[in-house]
């Protein structure tokens, strides 16, 4: 299979963070890039990053997505993007929502327009099963940054930029993971849960990295990517980490769902199923669908929500991930 990577610029924003750190990772393992950007605000984390992997291949550029003109000189002989800067924590968002709105929103735009004049050739973006009728500001910036990258592929006009997006759930053990709020709060004895009844889709970061490879090496433009992943009982969730600390149901916070959903049923009439992941196409007249075949028509109704899941993660399954990403 050829590799989509091979001798290419990628430029990944948010590299710093643990999607990029990641990415980077499996990137310098198993493909073959010419040279990887990480664009991100952070000083210390692009030094301690640099430290950490101490590759010639590396290049290291501080700058903000709000920042267009920064962006533009950062996309210079680039072809590939990914785009993984956003402020994702749920209470910051609400309590800084203009913040929320430039980062998230006007950051998604940058990128699209940078993009497009520096002709690059792919740009795939992080989204969230919270985008997918959202009830709080994150996932509505989010939801718009899709509408966004989509419709970019009508905004290039006649040039080649190609803009996708992948939709998928929880990192188990990312930073803005419960799993190490679950960790912490262990040693103090206690575990608070907000609803007993709570389910959420689950992904590892190594998971997550290689759909958005094989994203990249797939897409034509204007798809989301939804891979199909295993839901959980967030009791279970807490049982398998601290088996012996306390159980404390708190509430469900505002802005927050007891289930998740990645797919909707008025999406699913314009999706295709395949054996480990969905593709959902523009319904828009630019979408060249003889372009991309394959896979199978949803049934009406369909949706794909962590409570009507047919995948489920059991204890032993969920402790086999954590020990084998280190997080237990």
């Amino acid at each position: 299979m050829e590799d989509v990577f091979e001798n290419k610029v990628v430029l990944v924003t948010g590299g710093t963070g643990s999607f990029g750190q990641k990415f980077v990772e499996v990137l310098l393992k198993r493909h073959n890039p010419k040279d990887i950007r990480i664009y991100t605000r952070g000083e210390l984390e692009q030094v301690e990053m640099e430290r950490k992997f101490n590759s010639g291949k590396l290049r290291f550029l501080i700058g903000d997505v709000r920042d267009e003109k920064r962006l533009f000189r950062a996309m210079n002989g680039v072809d590939i993007v990914v785009h993984a800067a956003a402020l994702k924590h749920v209470p910051v968002c609400e309590y800084n929502p203009r913040e929320a709105v430039f980062t998230n929103i006007l950051g998604a735009n940058n990128i699209i327009d940078t993009a497009i004049d520096n002709g690059v050739e792919k740009v795939l973006a992080l989204s969230t099963d919270k985008a997918v009728q959202p009830v709080n500001l994150y996932g509505a910036t989010k939801a718009v940054a899709e509408k966004l990258l989509v419709q970019g592929n009508v905004y290039r006009g006649w040039r080649k930029t190609s803009f996708s997006c992948v939709r998928y759930g929880n990192v188990l053990g990312s930073s803005g993971s419960v799993v190490p709020l679950f960790l912490k709060q262990r040693d103090a004895g206690e575990i608070t849960i907000t609803d007993e009844r709570m389910t959420r889709f689950w992904i590892t970061l190594e998971q997550g990295v290689e759909f958005v490879i094989n994203s990249i090496r797939l897409m034509k433009g204007g798809e989301i990517f939804v891979p199909k992943i295993p839901s959980m009982k967030i009791t279970d969730l807490a049982e398998v980490i601290a088996p012996d600390a306390r159980k404390k149901i708190v509430g469900i916070r505002a802005g927050e769902k007891l289930h998740e959903v990645l797919l909707t049923a008025e999406e699913a009439l314009h999706t295709r199923e395949f054996d480990s992941y969905f593709i959902i196409d523009p319904e828009h007249k630019f979408w060249d669908r003889s372009s991309n075949s394959g896979g199978r028509k949803l049934p009406e109704g369909f949706s794909y929500s962590s409570d009507n899941n047919k995948d489920w993660l059991d204890k032993d399954g969920l402790l086999k991930m954590l020990r084998e990403q280190g997080s237990l």
